[in-house]
Order: C-alpha cells, then structure tokens, then sequence
C-alpha cells in the first residue's frame, strides 16, 4: 500500500503539461483545431491528440463537434475562462522577470490611461533616478478588477474608496476647470459664464451631469442638461478643446503643459472640486516594500501638483 507521502508526488503526475494547456487553451479561443495548429505551428493531429488527453485526465468532453466546427461543451467554457487568465498570468510573470533583469524587482500597476500619459508618465523620470531598484510596468484597465486573480501589484484608480477587497489610499484630488482654446475664445466674446450655457460643450460620456454641476454650484441656471458632442476618454476631450470643438471641464492636473503653454485658456477663474479622487490601490493583506516606496512617492508628487 503506498505510503501517504506518495500522494503529492501521485496528483503532479496527472497534472497536464504547459503545451497541453496551452494546446486546448488556442483551439477554445479560435473554436477550431485548424486555426489553433496554424497559431501554435503544430499539426491538427496533434492539436487533437492533446485535447483528447486533456479530457481523460480531467474525466469530462471538452468539446463538442457542430458539423464541421468544434464548440466548447460547459465543462470546456468554464475550463477555457479560467485557463487563459492562469496562462495570461504565467506569461506576465516571465515577462516580469525579464523586465526587473538583474535589478530583481518589478512592480506591475494597472493605470487609467490619460491619467498615465499626462501626468504619471512625465513624472516616472523622476522616480526612476530615486529608485533605480524598482522596474515599473503600466498596463491600462478602465474599471476595477479582482487584484488577486490578475496578479497586479497595485491600481491607480478614480471614483470613490469603494473597491472591494482592497486597501485604498487617496492620492490626489479632483479639481475641475472650464477651458478652451484661444480661437474659441476670441470667436466667443464671453465676459459672463452664464453665457458658457449657450456655447457649444463638450462632455465625457462617463460625466454626462459634469456640466450641471458646474452651473448648478456657480448658480447660472435650472437647466437639467446641456447638448454637446461626447467623447469616451479624456485624452479626446482635451484633443476636441485643442481643435476649438467647444469648452471643455478639464482636471487641471491633465492640462499642465497645454495650459501654461497657452494652447488652453481658462474661461473662468472658477474651479469645481468633486467628491471623487485619484488612488492607488493594492490587494487587502498585501505588504510588498517595493509598493510602499512606490506610493510614498506617487503621493509625494502628488502634492506638488
């Protein structure tokens, strides 16, 4: 009778190999066997075989055929869901490594990606000369995440301390400004900002109220809403001021350069401060050296904004 310790040593034996994994991971995403071979440069044969030893040792079909297509049976969905995060994640990790070199540490951060290219990236100079030890790697996410399954080490994220299971420390607060470009300006003789209501006004799809607020706090009107072209991103209602599109509600962090460069112009001296705010995020429990050095920093900078 084998001993209890055998037990491990048993279970890694049935575990799958990588190009196993990898081999059922292709033909689940593509929904062929043709197109995953010509991805992974293998033969459908071998595509095949693999797939079918991926189901005998997990006990269950993975596909199904439909005329001459293959589709994933349940088990295989939810299998094929799971698998291409852990593979995406194994992936990140070498490429992590690979990154770090010989510095040995590399901290992955998920960021907002006007916030990242107006004004993290501008600042990341900086951070690099005081902590050569610490490799950053940005990649975009819009919303929040589960932290843990996607391996992030920390988030920069907007909105409110509401992010579940995570630790959230504000980092830079929000402060709203009316801007446009000098020829909208000149073309618009504007000497009170009630007038502003009649002008053309760009919005972001994500603030649609950002205008009432604004003339709701300065007390200009009753108006519920006002017309406008939308865009999704930030990076593209600044693109739309720049282009005299109309005026603009800007963070006036975002704007630095355009601003004291004179291509935006302020058309009020007024400023909305919001109840949201910038934060950097990091998964509950998690205590890396490397993040709080990042932080001290980002919230360093941030006060000098």
């Amino acid at each position: 009778m084998a001993s209890p310790r055998s037990k491990p040593t048993q279970q890694r034996r049935y575990l799958p190999s990588h190009s196993i994994l990898r081999s059922f991971e292709c033909a689940a995403r593509q929904e062929s066997v043709t197109k995953a071979a010509e991805e992974l440069h293998l033969t459908q044969s071998a595509i095949s075989r693999q797939v079918k030893e991926l189901e005998e040792a997990i006990g269950v079909s993975l596909f199904r055929r439909v005329g001459r297509r293959v589709v994933l049976t349940e088990a295989g969905n939810n299998l094929a869901a799971e698998l291409s995060v852990d593979l995406d994640n194994i992936r990140r990790t070498v490429q992590r490594a690979i990154a770090a070199g010989e510095q040995g540490t590399a901290l992955r951060v998920a960021v907002l990606p006007t916030f990242a290219s107006r004004w993290l990236v501008p600042r990341l100079s900086e951070f690099n000369a005081l902590h050569p030890e610490i490799m950053l790697n940005l990649t975009t996410r819009l919303k929040p995440f589960d932290m843990s399954k996607e391996r992030f080490d920390c988030a920069i994220h907007f909105g409110t301390d509401d992010w579940p299971d995570t630790k959230m420390v504000r980092i830079l607060e929000e402060e709203m400004v009316a801007v446009c470009s000098p020829a909208f300006k000149k073309n618009h003789i504007i000497v009170d900002i009630k007038q502003l209501q009649d002008l053309p006004l760009l919005h972001l799809e994500t603030r649609p109220m950002a205008w009432t607020e604004w003339f709701s706090k300065f007390g200009t009107t009753n108006r519920q809403v006002y017309p406008g072209q939308q865009f999704d991103q930030f990076s593209m209602l600044i693109a739309g001021a720049l282009a005299s599109l109309g005026a603009a509600l800007l963070p006036k962090y975002l704007i630095e350069n355009e601003l004291a460069a004179g291509s935006l112009v302020h058309l009020s001296d007024l400023r909305l401060r919001t109840n949201k705010g910038y934060f950097i995020v990091t998964e509950a429990g998690k205590h890396l050296p490397q993040i709080e050095v990042f932080s001290t920093w980002i919230k360093a900078a941030a006060t000098q904004t």
